[in-house]
């Protein structure tokens, strides 16, 4: 890109992702911007023919120490921090015969990349950057006076303005470099802090990267943006088709995702405003789709569906069947992806083959009115501990129970699930009573599922009056999953037993406000 006229008169670049940067400095430095640089950048653009000073030409010092010591100088510090129109500070530069830089390109080690990739903590110690955040940090204080581009992102504006930025786009960039430092020390504190976070009162620090904007919020007219912590997570999906998500079709698909990952059997689950609305667990994933569609016919209309195996063309078929928002699935086959191109071309498939494999994100996070809740997820529920009232139950109806609590754990409170051979038939969230939830559930079970005769049912919490199981001892349910712990269990038991119905007791209460 040709630049006519001279921007920058002295540069400090010490990069570790080198990605654009050779297109970026030769223009400047074909306009005879002086380069300072350091070891492999220095090397990256003399082999593109730019004239460069090496770090140790500026500080009469070699790099020491493997690189761990090479712009930690004076002879590097002085001309960084030298603050404008100050005499004292002019008068030390030339009796050192320095120039001040005016701009520092500079990024940082891969810490967070190489954690990611399992590296040993010997190992990883050496990806701690100290010179970077160093040059990075000293030149955004300065920012009267320096240019700090920590990004190659930002590489492009600066060459187009064809001019040196102004101070508040120098302010500007000042101020991204230092969230850049803060995200980058976060991810090395977090490591290097051992203890657990429910061990010590200590405080918690949180960094979201920008990833993108978004349309809108929940409702036209809220502005919304999507932003990262860490590396890892949903934005790894990719989009293959469609539009672009929406601000609730990310949430409904974060919800499929944390419910899909409970099952390791071909399963299927549709979300619907954040709640489950359909499941189904099945030998094939084809017929866990079918029925965790066929689930709760009316509420799937505009859901979001995640599956846990690939999706076929046979798979395809019925998810072209209706209209819905999204669907996430590890890969699809060539002839389903087709299909949905000709018959769906606005529904989004996301394809994350990390589905299932990515570690659950057991910190939960709550904003109220100026500060943050934090807790655990939910624990997987320990089976040995379950207490049965009544009968054992066979293998089939433990499956059975197992899979409806799981269930209910993603769904908002009140809630009921109702399963019956290893699909949802009936499922009463967010009511703001139990019995009321028992109802919606039955309602949905009568309505969509008629001929079945006697599903199980799982409670998020645990009754405080037997009429939620005369309720569902009335409408032929004989199998309850519930945490127990009522001041009335013992009276809620003798009521199930009058009414021939078995009770799991899990000691575990799942609500999900």
């Amino acid at each position: 890109m040709n630049v006519s006229k001279k921007i920058f008169k002295n540069a400090l670049v010490s990069v570790s992702n080198k990605e654009g940067l050779v297109d970026f400095i030769r223009p400047l430095a074909e306009q005879n911007m002086r380069v300072v640089s350091t070891g492999g950048t220095a090397h990256e653009l003399k082999k593109a023919g730019i004239s460069v000073v090496d770090v140790s030409q500026q500080t009469g010092f070699s790099e020491v120490m493997g690189g761990r010591v090479k712009s930690l100088h004076p002879y590097i510090y002085m001309p960084l921090l030298a603050r404008p129109n100050h005499s004292e500070d002019k008068k030390v530069l030339e009796e050192a015969g320095l120039s001040h830089f005016d701009l520092v390109v500079c990024n940082l080690y891969p810490f967070s990349e190489k954690k990611q990739q399992g590296k040993s903590d010997k190992e990883l110690i050496e990806w701690i950057d100290v010179g970077g955040p160093s040059l990075i940090r000293a030149a955004a204080k300065n920012f009267e006076q320096v240019t700090v581009l920590c990004d190659p992102a930002d590489y492009k504006a600066i060459l187009e303005s064809k001019k040196k930025p102004g101070l508040e786009q120098r302010r500007q960039l000042a101020g991204k470099a230092f969230s850049v430092l803060a995200h980058y020390n976060f991810q090395i504190a977090e490591w290097m802090k051992k203890e657990d976070l429910w061990t010590t009162n200590k405080d918690i620090s949180l960094y979201g990267r920008f990833y993108k904007n978004l349309r809108y919020g929940e409702n036209p007219g809220q502005k919304a943006r999507w932003f990262q912590l860490g590396t890892t997570g949903l934005q790894q999906a990719v989009l293959l088709q469609g539009k672009e998500l929406s601000f609730n079709n990310i949430c409904d698909l974060n919800s499929a995702i944390s419910v899909i990952r409970e099952f390791e059997t071909p399963s299927a689950v549709a979300i619907k405003h954040n709640n489950p609305c359909g499941l189904s667990c099945n030998k094939t994933i084809e017929r866990a789709i079918e029925l965790s569609l066929k689930a709760d016919p009316v509420s799937v209309f505009g859901a979001v569906i995640a599956i846990n195996r690939p999706v076929s063309k046979e798979a395809a078929q019925a998810l072209c069947s209706l209209f819905l928002e999204a669907i996430v699935a590890p890969d699809y086959s060539p002839s389903a992806l087709e299909l949905f191109k000709s018959k769906k071309k606005n529904l989004r498939i996301m394809k994350w083959p990390d589905l299932m494999t990515q570690e659950l994100n057991h910190i939960k996070i709550h904003t109220v009115d100026g500060g943050l809740l934090v807790q655990e997820g939910q624990q997987k529920s320990d089976i040995k501990k379950w207490q049965y009232i009544g009968e054992k139950p066979e293998l089939s109806i433990h499956s059975e129970l197992l899979m409806a609590w799981k269930v209910c754990i993603h769904l908002k409170s009140n809630a009921i699930a109702l399963v019956s051979n290893n699909q949802t038939v009936g499922l009463g969230m967010g009511q703001v009573n139990r019995l009321s939830a028992v109802e919606t559930a039955i309602q949905r079970w009568k309505k969509f599922h008629p001929s079945i005769p006697s599903p199980v049912m799982a409670s998020d919490g645990f009754f405080p009056f037997p009429d939620s199981v005369e309720l569902a001892a009335k409408a032929g349910i004989q199998w309850i999953i519930q945490p127990g712990g009522s001041i009335r269990d013992q009276e809620i038991i003798s009521k199930a037993k009058k009414w021939a119905v078995n009770m799991v007791f899990t000691g575990q209460r799942c609500f999900s406000h």
